[in-house]
């Protein structure tokens, strides 16, 4: 098959469907503006489908480049003959295509090279074929002093060099060991003598084992880490083997060796048992063990992602004055006000807990602020001081009252990160760094996409493992994540930042900048055709974004939807047909829903595209994210030490993994609830019951003081008296498998070479 076609199998899509969005992609084109307003040209692909195309077309033609240079070797190596080359063409994969290279990849000079080049190749052929020849017998035929073969024992030694080197270079016997191994081996961790206290926190895995292929993400990303730290030891292999080894078994099958008695098959048996002990024990150890690193770490990022995008597509507050507090103790609670727009008004720095303790003056600044400006927010960081402050703006409402105030504890993950960056130095060139980040912890109440996407994903804190994983990878992904949750939501091409503007379809940085100082320069923009004269924003910008932006209260009203431009004389024959204005059309539902799609159509337009036209003049503008509701922590519940069994508490979700959803419950120390408490039901994958930043209500099972770990429940009706703690990794309740002894190993019998043989057929 072709790329297309493959491609099409994976996605059970059409090849035309995909040979279309290839085509675009080429052109410039942006996944976002494809799934949006491309859906006659790819035939409806979404968003996520088009993500997996992008994504596999790059393995793809990665792949094709590597089949064709591999080719253009071994045809110059006079070595590529019919056969190989359609074996070639055929492999799906880079593993599969470097298995089949393996013989005739340049290599340094090997002991099986120097035995060819001794004249042993004939010795070992004739052995391999005909194992009823005596070997020390046909080896003394090859003795060449000249040839550095002093005796026979040297010319067989040589001639095991070149078998075994054509059994572990064989593709297909390489691709079944593989597959085998990964089936049935197990991955066994063991603490490294004298690192017991230091890698305590691996205490889990001193002793432990599973099988390979069911080691889940988390538990894979923890053993790899302890071993990088030099306090873990992996070894893969398969559990009680008692006589002959299963892949030993396999590979003597494959090339038709067996003990029946001949001369030779011993000493092929035992060619086999090197082959498998020197070259491909410790190879496929080294593949299998990246290949689960590779499958953690995908499965970790695709758990970054999705709990980034259900953080940046949180419920935003709205244009509304906030008051961002950033708590502190020595160095106080950094304040800043901002205005509905997100504008900097004042800031001020207070003093209410220990050591100086002034908390009536600290009420009185904040209420002398928030009269001042009309505050009707307030946003508290989760960190250190969080529950103290929190309680200290509970107070001010209770004193003051006619001030109406909303209070909301707000993650600030990032929020020093964006304070020390050159992008808020230019924001706020004279502001300390410290109440820069009182800003952000305001603004991000306000709308959570439009500031978050000024911070590198990576420092949101929401993964797991997240330093751990392949960072080009991550980034990809989480790039992928922001710029589609940026266009699904719009962007107010009047009011975004820069780095909002650069996230959108099509728009670079610089583009983005040039967008800011053009709106500085001339004032906002009044209608889209004005952001053709940004400066080096062409044609295939302006295509890929003016649908993504938005112009409110300018000159048409159809651009403040997410409407295109280029479908403006649907628009006009919707008008003409109702004889009513777009400011009268927009908005009248009744009379949308009555009209037909399919009268609208055109050449370039189908019902897709028409349908989606019709609803955004329905409900121009609308806005994805789900309504603003925020969480209740229970007075008096500060710290761990304030937690008792059976508590019902109201909490934020701030992580989801794949073991469960971590919960702020106000005590400065999330709590975890383990997936098989998530619901009353059986759960595959807690994404499927919880996102990030979900409000929810949660039962406390156990406080455990001493590892600060608090187990938590959505099932209320559990009881904390029935909760068994949970047990192993990160608290997965799953135990880790304990170390079998391994059998001492029996001299080889051909009853017991049998009895591999069996095992290796089933």
């Amino acid at each position: 098959m072709n790329i297309e076609q493959q491609i099409a199998t994976e996605l059970d899509v059409k090849p035309a469907q995909v040979a279309a969005a290839i085509g675009l992609l080429d052109e410039g084109a942006t996944v976002p503006f494809i799934a949006r307003y491309r859906k006659e040209v790819t035939q409806g692909l979404d968003d996520t489908q088009l993500r997996q195309l992008e994504q596999r077309l790059g393995y793809l033609r990665e792949l094709e480049e590597r089949r064709g240079a591999i080719l253009k070797s071994i045809d110059e190596q006079g070595k590529l003959d019919d056969a190989l080359r359609d074996r070639i063409l055929a492999v799906t994969t880079k593993t599969e295509l470097e298995d089949l290279y393996l013989p005739y990849k340049p290599k340094r000079r090997t002991k099986a090279q120097i035995a060819r080049e001794a004249g042993l190749e004939p010795l070992a052929l004739a052995l391999l074929n005909d194992p009823t020849l005596q070997p020390e017998a046909e080896a003394a035929r090859f003795v060449d002093a000249d040839k550095g073969v002093a005796d026979a024992r040297a010319a067989l030694d040589g001639a095991r060099q070149i078998l075994m080197e054509r059994f572990a270079e064989d593709a297909t016997l390489l691709s079944s060991l593989r597959e085998y191994f990964w089936e049935h081996a197990e991955l066994k961790s063991s603490v490294v003598d004298g690192k017991q206290q230091e890698g305590r926190k691996f205490a889990d895995y001193f002793d432990y084992s599973e099988a390979i292929r069911k080691i889940p993400s988390h538990r894979a990303l923890a053993l790899f880490r302890g071993r990088n730290e030099g306090v873990l030891n992996l070894g893969l292999d398969i559990p009680d083997v008692a006589d002959i080894h299963p892949c030993e078994a396999r590979i003597a099958a494959h090339f038709g060796i067996a003990d029946r008695g001949r001369a030779a098959d011993r000493w092929l048996l035992q060619a086999v048992a090197w082959t498998w002990k020197v070259k491909l024990h410790n190879k496929l150890e080294v593949e299998l063990n990246l290949r689960l690193r590779e499958m953690a770490e995908a499965a970790a990022i695709d758990v970054f992602g999705r709990n980034l995008g259900d953080l940046l597509l949180a419920a935003p507050a709205g244009p509304k004055c906030c008051m961002g507090l950033d708590p502190g103790l020595r160095t106080g609670v950094k304040v800043a006000v901002i205005d509905a727009t997100g504008k900097l008004l004042e800031t001020a720095t207070i003093y209410p807990h220990a050591p100086k303790n002034r908390w009536d003056e600290s009420i009185a600044t904040l209420a002398k602020l928030a009269r001042s400006h009309g505050v009707e927010l307030v946003s508290i960081g989760n960190g250190t001081a969080s529950r103290e402050t929190d309680r200290l703006v509970a107070e001010l409402a209770r004193r003051h009252p006619e001030l109406k105030l909303t209070q909301v504890v707000v993650s600030e993950a990032g929020a020093s990160v964006y304070s020390a960056s050159e992008l808020a130095a230019r924001e706020f060139p004279d502001l300390d760094v410290s109440l820069r980040g009182a800003v952000s912890i305001a603004r991000r109440l306000q709308d959570p996409l439009a500031e978050l996407v000024k911070i590198d994903p990576k420092s949101i804190g929401v993964g797991q493992y997240q330093h751990d994983v392949n960072q080009t990878a991550l980034g990809r992904k989480l790039d992928a994540v922001v710029e589609d949750c940026v266009n699904s939501v719009g962007v107010d091409v009047n009011t975004a930042s820069a780095p909002l503007l650069m996230r959108v379809s099509g728009l670079s940085k610089t583009l983005a900048e040039n967008i800011v100082a053009f709106r500085d320069e001339h004032g906002a923009f009044r209608n889209r055709k004005l952001l053709k004269k940004v400066p080096r924003l062409g044609p295939k910008a302006f295509e890929q974004a003016a649908g993504f932006l938005r112009i409110r209260d300018g000159d048409d009203p159809v651009d403040a939807s997410a409407v295109h431009p280029e479908a403006y004389p649907v628009v006009k024959r919707i008008c003409e047909f109702t004889g009513k204005p777009v400011a009268e059309l927009i908005g009248d539902s009744e009379l949308l829903r009555s009209l037909d799609p399919a009268r609208f159509t055109d050449e370039k337009f189908g019902l897709p595209t028409v349908r989606d036209i019709i609803g955004e003049l329905e409900k121009p503008g609308r806005d994805p994210r789900p309504e603003f509701t925020t969480a209740s922590f229970r007075d008096g519940v500060e710290t761990l030490a304030d937690l008792e069994p059976e508590m019902v508490l109201e909490g934020v979700v701030t992580n989801v993994t794949h073991f469960g959803a971590f919960v702020d419950i106000g005590v400065h120390q999330d709590g975890l609830v383990h997936i098989s408490c998530l619901a009353d039901r059986f759960v595959k994958d807690p994404h499927d019951v919880v996102s990030a930043g979900q409000v929810v209500k949660v039962k406390v099972l156990e406080v455990d003081l001493e590892r600060k770990r608090i187990a938590l429940t959505m099932r209320l009706k559990d009881s904390a008296r029935d909760h068994a703690a949970p047990k192993g990794p990160r608290n997965d309740r799953r135990p880790p498998k304990k170390r079998q002894p391994r059998q001492p190993s029996q001299p080889a019998a051909q009853s017991a070479m049998a009895a591999a043989f069996a095992r290796a057929k089933k």
